[in-house]
């Protein structure tokens, strides 16, 4: 029997309207809805499309999935997730990206389920941070500084540097991953249900200076910002917690007993191109650079205005020195997991294919941003005779 809602988690979780998936298959939208509701089945050449559409197995459609296979309640809280983004986002792609996450979250249990970590450390420091904001009697500036100076401690970020900040971040317990959210969204991040955190990661073109922004950026909602039902704030609540994220940011990778002393070695303040050997060396933006100098007093309102303008000028706003030889750093938490699961015999990557989730490889790049050549690595080439498969082989010995 037809499984009408393995189609809707699939169609949601790509983003895809029943008007646009209707257009794709050249049906009509209501013949969509009546997939998805059982009250029909589609035709074999249907399924052979939205197969292909998908990336998953034909059988797909006839089988509990991954999600209904799946024994507790959602893990996530859609309301929960938190973007870099300038726009509070339409609640179809926030509907859109809990489902992702949905699939997602059951992908990194099928892989660690028989693994054992040691504690969080992400989650210990979130704690304590929370504690300290709860009881603390400085102004939510201080207190958001002093919650960023805490987490690269905790974490083991070397003073002089931020090289190894992904590492450390995924090395903590965060689960980092790349997809392709769209242009409006640089990166989002949350805390499932059962306290698994999450940083994705657009996958278009960005510096590697950008990416450490999008990333201490997101760090700084799961630290700061715990449960927060970030799809009932108003624009300007949405603001204001946007904000105290880019102030963490900043405050995170240029750590202010370092920097007074690094922007004393500036000697043209206003100048974008002054700043660049700081950039190579933090790793981050000119611009970022420049916000922390005023933050910390090293430049005044006047000459950050002119040093803003300069930026302008330069064309530096959209693309920066270094921006294309700077290395971008990748996740690979998930990578090292499954490679450890693979060759301890924890997991078949084939039979995860053709029976645990029947899904192709295309299927698992779109879920986790992976290259199809890490899990074809794992493959050993043999015939796979699908439903649609079988069906012609029949047809044709008769």
């Amino acid at each position: 029997m037809f499984q009408g809602e393995n189609l809707t988690n699939l169609r949601m979780m790509h983003g895809y309207s029943r008007k646009q998936l209707s257009d794709m298959l050249g049906i009509t939208e209501q013949a969509v809805w009546q997939y998805e509701n059982n009250y029909t089945s589609p035709k074999m050449q249907i399924v052979n499309d939205l197969k292909n559409i998908f990336h998953v197995k034909s059988k797909y459609f006839y089988k509990t999935d991954v999600l209904q296979n799946a024994n507790n309640q959602p893990n996530i809280n859609m309301m929960n997730i938190a973007y870099r983004s300038k726009e509070i986002n339409l609640m179809s792609k926030t509907q859109t990206e809990a489902k992702h996450m949905e699939f997602l979250d059951r992908f990194v249990d099928y892989l660690s389920n028989k693994i054992s970590y040691p504690t969080q450390k992400i989650i210990q420091l979130r704690n304590e941070i929370i504690h300290d904001l709860n009881t603390a009697t400085e102004s939510r500036q201080e207190q958001i500084t002093a919650a960023a100076n805490l987490a690269r401690k905790k974490l083991g970020l070397d003073e002089m540097t931020n090289n190894n900040l992904m590492f450390l971040i995924e090395k903590s317990g965060v689960f980092i991953f790349e997809k392709a959210i769209g242009k409006e969204i640089d990166a989002y991040s949350l805390w499932t249900k059962q306290d698994r955190p999450f940083i994705i990661l657009g996958n278009l073109k960005r510096s590697a200076a950008r990416r450490n922004f999008d990333i201490a950026h997101e760090l700084g909602h799961l630290l700061l910002h715990y449960r927060v039902e970030f799809t009932n704030l108003d624009r300007t609540e949405y603001k204001a917690i946007e904000n105290e994220a880019n102030q963490f940011a900043g405050a995170f990778l240029l750590p202010e007993h370092v920097m007074q002393g690094e922007f004393q070695t500036i000697a043209r303040p206003t100048n974008p191109d002054a700043y660049i050997d700081l950039k190579k060396k933090w790793l981050v933006s000119i611009q970022v650079l420049g916000y922390q100098a005023l933050n910390l007093g090293f430049l005044d309102a006047k000459k950050h205005r002119n040093f803003y303008a300069a930026l302008h000028r330069k064309g530096y706003l959209k693309q920066e020195p270094l921006d294309e030889e700077l290395p971008i750093q990748k996740p690979q938490k998930i990578k090292s997991i499954m490679d450890y699961a693979v060759k301890n015999s924890i997991i078949d990557i084939q039979r995860m294919m053709d029976i645990d989730w029947m899904a192709e490889i295309g299927f698992f790049y779109q879920l986790t941003g992976m290259e199809e050549s890490f899990f074809s690595q794992y493959l050993q080439k043999k015939q796979d005779f699908e439903l649609a498969d079988v069906a012609e082989i029949t047809s044709h010995t008769r």
